[in-house]
């Protein structure tokens, strides 16, 4: 079993003064955290498992930089053809009682990749899967679900498609810290890269999008390379951390200690809940997070 450690992350700039209020104003009812889930993509390369990152406009509870993911709809209680794990089946793997909340997380996942990167993990059957989603009509689909003007199991359905609910794998469930304006009940799943698919932004909404190396990231966190890259108002001259929410570093650490996307996704890996706290450390308040000591490989994590 892996040991657990304590980590410190950076309360993120745009935060900071909510977390001051929280602290000296002293602790109140926090706000109800919204369901979520999120994806990590995965695919490997000759240098090493690269996993897709993308810019998030605001200041969403996933982080600047972050995987595709987003809140639980309405819609995602919608009936499809389901191929994979039954819900009842996804509930105990999540962690949750009701099948439902966990159909709804599996779903939104889903959901959420093909709608920010046109990764659609469907098929006809439950041995088969869609291709070539990058054509133009996909495109518009996708913005159509964006903008609200039709539901993601309307698509699914004109084309005679089901989820492949065993494409993905559960990884983690994150909630946002108690001070936050904006919290996220997060399930954070992983999938590889499905054949002829490759990840693309959403044309309206998307400003950056890549596959990144996720050891280089993890090499390179305490500097400013990342952001400087993503060339937004709020990405240049930030490190990781400011960038991204401490799941993201935590999971790419993961995915960069791993000996690959297959060794990777079948881990066995209970589904640990992890809940940030404020914590003061050298007079700054800080994230602390119980988080487990060992990586994927075994090696130790360097601490923070």
């Amino acid at each position: 079993m892996d040991r657990l450690s304590t980590r410190f992350f950076p309360v993120h700039p745009d935060q900071r003064t909510a977390a001051r209020s929280w602290v000296e104003h002293g602790e109140r009812t926090p706000l109800k955290a919204r369901p979520a889930s999120s994806v990590v993509l995965l695919r490997d390369s000759a240098i090493g498992t690269e996993t897709y990152l993308s810019y998030r406009r605001g200041q969403s509870p996933l982080g600047v930089i972050g995987f595709p993911g987003g809140s639980v709809e309405e819609s995602d209680d919608d009936e499809i053809p389901w191929y994979g794990p039954a819900p009842s089946v996804w509930a105990k793997m999540l962690g949750v009682e009701d099948h439902r909340v966990a159909r709804r997380h599996v779903l939104c996942a889903i959901r959420e990749l093909f709608e920010e990167t046109g990764v659609l993990l469907a098929g006809p059957d439950a041995s088969s899967m869609v291709e070539g989603t990058q054509a133009r009509e996909w495109m518009k689909a996708r913005e159509a679900i964006n903008e609200g003007e039709c539901r993601f199991t309307d698509i699914l359905s004109r084309r005679g498609l089901g989820v492949r609910t065993d494409l993905i794998k559960p990884l983690s469930h994150w909630v946002t810290p108690d001070f936050a304006h904006r919290r996220f009940d997060t399930h954070y799943f992983a999938a590889a890269q499905p054949v002829n698919q490759e990840p693309s932004i959403l044309e309206s909404k998307g400003v950056w999008g890549e596959w990144r190396w996720a050891a280089q990231e993890v090499a390179d966190r305490d500097t400013t390379r990342l952001g400087d890259e993503v060339s937004q108002p709020n990405t240049v001259g930030c490190t990781l951390s400011e960038l991204a929410v401490p799941a993201v570093e935590i999971i790419l650490e993961k995915i960069g200690s791993s000996r690959g996307c297959i060794a990777y996704l079948s881990h066995k890996r209970p589904v640990k809940l992890y809940y940030p706290e404020l914590a003061e450390r050298d007079g700054d308040l800080m994230l602390q997070v119980e988080c487990p000591k060992l990586t994927e490989g075994g090696s130790v994590q360097r601490g923070r």
